[in-house]
């Protein structure tokens, strides 16, 4: 799949601001103290739970001490992926492992042992080393550069359980409700994915067959990619992946981070929602064939596989986010913990029967993991409607613990309680204020004595799993993963599980606040829009403060279908205020007088479209590949600068709940983008990089450039816009002639497989551009270079001759030439 740059970082010019001392100069250092690793209420709680004998238990707080080791994982297809780690593994270990530091040899970055092909590596060594101690910088390089364009993701060990216990195949239908920053979103869009090229291939080369044409070979990375496509299936579209994945957040600026992770990846079976996930619209599907006399009725997507990683207080990030020891208390979990259900339960009402869901925190506090775990189980109806999946035996060399069946739970002074009867207790003579945030389910099922709720007590807690930090040198992490058994209709969360003594104040779900340090209260009802705070786990006054969300009252409330399926005001009023995006690589299109954020529409084109026609005649496009999956983002509907692809089951939820309500933010890969041209009658629709891999077996010869020496691809990475025109061919290898004589626009330039010396042993397809004197590979600098240190290790930079001889061109040609032809403009589109 394709990869694109990574955001560059902007900062302040000089004289920006002014005023006296006080301030730092830009680029200089600051030494904050350290934070002190203590808190004797954080210490307290986890002590008092028993969960580790005393010789553990000081492993447990020494490992919590120490730094995160740092961590990151290959991207993209299984092939490609093993493809880049190649490069790792051959080269830049043996490198590190003759490295010494401090009269010490250094430790090489080391395979995650239960990551499926060890794809996943920790590497202890400090940052600040890697950085700055010269033996490293080529290993630097090599993690910048791949980072940039995508092919490796800097992602926390324990972040990366979660999508491995989904079992994901291609052709399900999958959602994450709290999916920003994406890292884990990427993985499920890899599993959705998973075997695309491997079977795209095997039926073009039945097709190729048929015709009596011969498939070039498929290369290493589908070898490697062939028996998952034959043991996953979804052949259906022709191979392409079926499936599809939703990826929603509440707060719509990280809504953005998350595209710019994902985008990456390059699925055209991807769509981005901005939802409170509490409120989580049902997305409508197109209505079956009604008999004769009968409306057609109302379809909504039942999703196969959910991942709710929720808002969390983040104890067990606190190796790499020390202020969890400065600002850690009760309070945390107690205020996030009704939220959570409620994510929970409305994941569980749009899961299909037999479907997964799984859950999980970065924290360590029981209140925010088995707790909620019982509660949803019990609001949904019990075990007979949702259960525990036993995945002890999944990813084998995982260490891990079962979930915890007895736990305290700490008041905002410090208390221990073990009970919700020991609570009301108190509540009858000290009164509901003197106890704050506490509620009955928050406590363990085994410590309910009332026969009536003998089943709630037998929820199989211990089939959740804990990791720690000192088990494999990781954070702490929680992860349950739940089945759907039966339809559900869950209990409103105000109507108590039994009835309850009027003699007796009790703490509802709905009379709990979260009040952060700034004064902003966090949503609490689920009946109100308006946020559920970011999944990336801050504390919640962090989280508050960082988002900028606004929690202003929202009277609005969405309809209620029933309990599985939420559907929101179509006149979209009931948006949450937040703030636009300020990124400097992807903006909003406009915004509503009340600063609510407002996207362009998402406009199919009918497949006969006079500019589809000029593209599909240009490119020779196959009639085999679909053409009802274009689409454009404006009002008007008319291509005029970029036309996207989408997979058919996202273009089927975008047409279908166009003016719903639905709060899409993004779907579809761009396909073409318009280029200026230097000669009238050239197809001005260029292949997009983004979209290339997905379009370019599909291309008639007429556009197609073969490259099969190394040395050939170096030479057009290396230098921008060689020359074709005046003998310029000939120093262009073998692929010289064929440019030379090729019409000028956009063609697809394959990089063969051969056993050759100067061969490659993997496939490629790259956007290749003839201009009327030149020739460009439509690459961003920065997949220039990753291409240039991963296939040659050359890090020498990318050079530039044309220019000057662009300025020579304008006076040598037509006056009708177009200025905007400018080879700088040519990059900049390429990016």
């Amino acid at each position: 799949m394709p990869k694109k740059r990574g955001f560059r970082g902007g900062g302040r010019g000089r004289g920006g601001h002014r005023g006296g001392g006080g301030g730092r100069r830009d680029g200089e250092r600051i030494d904050y103290p350290p934070v002190v690793k203590m808190n004797q209420l954080f210490e307290k709680f986890y002590d008092s739970l028993g969960i580790f004998a005393a010789e553990e238990k000081v492993e447990f707080w020494e490992t919590l001490r120490r730094d995160l080791p740092s961590s990151f994982r290959f991207t993209g297809s299984r092939g490609h992926a093993l493809s880049v780690k190649k490069r790792l593994t051959d080269h830049y270990i043996p490198e590190i492992t003759s490295i010494n530091y401090n009269d010490a040899p250094v430790e090489p970055p080391t395979a995650v042992p239960w990551y499926p092909d060890e794809l996943a590596y920790s590497m202890t060594t400090p940052k600040n080393v890697v950085r700055r101690f010269p033996p490293f910088a080529s290993f630097q390089k090599f993690l910048v550069s791949e980072t940039s364009v995508g092919n490796i993701s800097r992602q926390e060990i324990v972040s990366m359980i979660p999508p491995l216990l989904m079992g994901i195949e291609p052709g399900m239908a999958v959602l994450d409700l709290c999916a920003a920053p994406g890292s884990k979103t990427a993985q499920l869009i890899e599993m959705v994915h998973r075997g695309e090229e491997a079977r795209v291939r095997k039926v073009l080369r039945t097709i190729f067959s048929n015709e009596g044409r011969e498939l070039s070979p498929d290369g290493f990375e589908v070898d490697v990619e062939m028996e998952d496509a034959e043991a996953v299936g979804d052949w259906s579209d022709d191979g392409r992946s079926t499936g599809l994945v939703i990826a929603n957040d509440a707060d719509y600026k990280r809504a953005y981070m998350l595209i710019h992770q994902t985008k990456r990846l390059g699925s055209p079976n991807l769509i981005v929602t901005n939802h409170d996930a509490t409120l989580f619209p049902s997305i409508r599907l197109p209505s079956l064939p009604a008999l004769p006399g009968e409306r057609p009725k109302n379809r909504y997507l039942k999703f196969d596989r959910i991942l709710a990683d929720v808002p969390c207080s983040g104890d067990g990030t606190c190796r790499k986010n020390p202020n969890v020891w400065k600002d850690w208390t009760p309070q945390n979990a107690l205020g996030l913990h009704n939220t959570q259900v409620r994510i929970l339960v409305r994941g569980l009402q749009m899961l299909r029967v037999g479907g997964r869901i799984v859950y999980s925190t970065c924290s360590m506090n029981p209140v925010e993991n088995e707790a909620v775990i019982a509660s949803a189980i019990d609001r949904c109806g019990g075990l007979s409607k949702v259960n525990i999946v036993d995945c002890s035996s999944e990813l084998p060399n995982l260490k891990r613990t079962p979930g915890l069946t007895s736990w305290t739970v700490m008041d905002k002074k410090g208390r221990m309680w073990e009970s919700w009867r020991a609570v009301q207790d108190e509540i009858a003579s000290e009164g509901i204020e003197f106890m704050g945030r506490l509620a009955e389910d928050m406590f363990p099922p085994a410590s309910v004595t009332d026969a009536a709720q003998a089943e709630f007590a037998r929820i199989p807690l211990e089939r959740c799993m804990r990791v720690y930090g000192h088990f494999q040198d990781t954070g702490g992490f929680f992860i349950a993963v739940l089945e759907k058994q039966t339809e559900i209709k869950a209990r409103p969360e105000s109507e108590p599980k039994k009835p309850v003594s009027k003699t007796l104040v009790t703490v509802t779900a709905e009379e709990i606040t979260t009040q952060p340090s700034d004064g902003a209260a966090l949503p609490q009802k689920v009946g109100t829009p308006g946020g559920v705070s970011s999944p990336e786990h801050a504390l919640p006054t962090k989280r508050a403060q960082d988002d900028g969300l606004d929690m202003a009252n929202l009277n609005k409330r969405p309809r209620l279908v029933d309990d599985s399926e939420i559907v929101l005001p179509q006149d979209d009023k009931n948006r949450e205020d937040l703030d636009l995006v300020q990124s400097v690589a992807v903006q909003p299109s406009q915004t509503k007088k009340n600063g609510q954020p407002t996207e362009e529409p998402f406009k199919f084109i009918s497949h006969d479209h006079e500019e589809l026609q000029v593209i599909y005649d240009f490119y020779e496009l196959s009639n085999r590949f679909p053409r009802d999956r274009f689409m454009v983002r404006n009002a008007s509907g008319i291509p005029t600068k970029t036309i996207y692809y989408t997979s058919a089951l996202a273009r089927d939820v975008l047409t279908e709940n166009e003016g719903k309500g639905v709060r899409f933010v993004h779907c579809g890969v761009k396909m073409f983008m318009k280029q200026e041209v230097q000669k009238e009658g050239t197809c001005k629709w260029r292949i997009q990089t983004d979209g290339l891999p997905i379009i370019e077996s599909w291309i008639g010869e007429e556009r197609v450039v073969r490259l099969y020496k190394r040395q050939t691809l170096r030479k057009l990475l290396k230098e921008m816009f060689p020359k074709v025109n005046g003998g310029g061919w000939e120093h262009l290898g073998e692929v010289g002639e064929r440019v030379r004589d090729i019409e000028m626009g956009c063609c697809v330039l394959r990089v063969e497989t051969s056993d050759a010396e100067d061969g490659f042993r993997e496939r490629m397809a790259l956007p290749l551009w003839r201009s009327l004197h030149s020739l460009n590979l439509m690459l961003p600098k920065e997949e220039r270079k990753a291409m240039l240190l991963r296939l040659y290790d050359d890090d020498s930079g990318i050079e530039d001759s044309s220019k000057d001889r662009h300025l020579q061109h304008i006076a040598a040609d037509s006056p009708t030439q177009i200025r905007s032809s400018d080879p700088t403009d040519c990059e900049e589109a390429a990016q």
